[in-house]
């Protein structure tokens, strides 16, 4: 008996291959629901639009809300971009200050001179960092580890203990006005990324030294040198610079002129922390 050949009977269909188990199933069902996601989508695109076309003065209203935002996010970046380069003589805080003055017996002279970084003595920057932010040449303008301390001693602190880094600072009193608000918050926060990418360490503790409020209508470290040493910013020795950076938390009622018993104490811990830090040669890479 002669052995069965194949059939190849090109009559006879084809036998489809039978799918894996479990694919067809699973990619039929994954099909279903992108389409039925996407069927979902766009029919409340649709009625978004039909919505903003009934009620065409809803629509400007957004449309010009679209352009206000665009219009600001574009100036906020250029002034950031200008900034970077040129002096910052005049801040919203400064222009506080001055309104303070009205109606009153004190002076609205502003003590204001602006000097470059390498025109300070690094002495006060040094100061300042060991004061204010000891983290501030490692994080990207956040300090994550003492927002986390803040928030838990805050919740034992009758007066609420702050957080804010020298990026934060500058960032708030260069493009914002005073005052708490989850808005102007949110503006600190925008600001304070953009200047850590634009400017850098060694910008953001440019302004910080000129701009810082220091004492009466005194602002930077140069002025308030001269308005109470007698001496340009240059010149400042270690204990002067922590002097300096003592006050910042309160210029107003704090003194660099008549240091309080606060003031004294609080100057010999920064000089230790300057100390700690191996001195100058902590910023020399900034």
């Amino acid at each position: 008996m002669s052995p069965r050949m194949p059939d190849d009977n090109p009559l006879k269909p084809a036998q489809k291959p039978r799918p894996k188990a479990g694919q067809s199933g699973e990619s039929r069902s994954g099909e279903s629901r992108s389409g039925s996601g996407k069927r979902v989508s766009s029919g409340r695109w649709q009625q978004v639009r039909q919505f903003m076309h009934q009620r065409p003065v809803l629509a400007q209203l957004y449309w010009l809300l679209v352009r206000v935002v665009v219009f600001l996010l574009i100036t906020s970046f250029g002034a950031v971009v200008v900034l970077k380069y040129v002096p910052i003589w005049v801040t919203p805080l400064v222009v506080s200050r001055w309104i303070d003055t009205f109606g009153t017996d004190e002076s609205s002279h502003v003590y204001k001179k602006w000097r470059s970084y390498d025109d300070i003595s690094k002495e006060a920057a040094l100061a300042v960092i060991a004061s204010e932010d000891q983290a501030f040449p490692r994080h990207w303008g956040f300090d994550f580890d003492e927002i986390q301390d803040a928030i838990r001693e805050n919740q034992h602190r009758k007066r609420p203990r702050g957080a804010s880094t020298i990026t934060q600072q500058v960032a708030k009193n260069v493009f914002l006005w005073s005052g708490r608000s989850y808005v102007r918050k949110g503006l600190e926060v925008y600001f304070t990324v953009l200047i850590e990418l634009i400017w850098g360490k060694r910008r953001i503790l440019e302004v910080y030294l000129n701009v810082a409020e220091t004492g009466p209508m005194t602002f930077g470290v140069e002025a308030a040198s001269q308005r109470f040493y007698h001496h340009s910013a240059a010149e400042l020795s270690r204990n002067e610079a922590a002097r300096i950076a003592a006050v910042l938390p309160n210029p107003i009622l704090l003194s660099i002129r008549n240091p309080s018993n606060y003031v004294q104490r609080r100057t010999r811990q920064i000089a230790r922390q300057m100390r700690a830090l191996g001195g100058q040669k902590y910023i020399r890479n900034l």
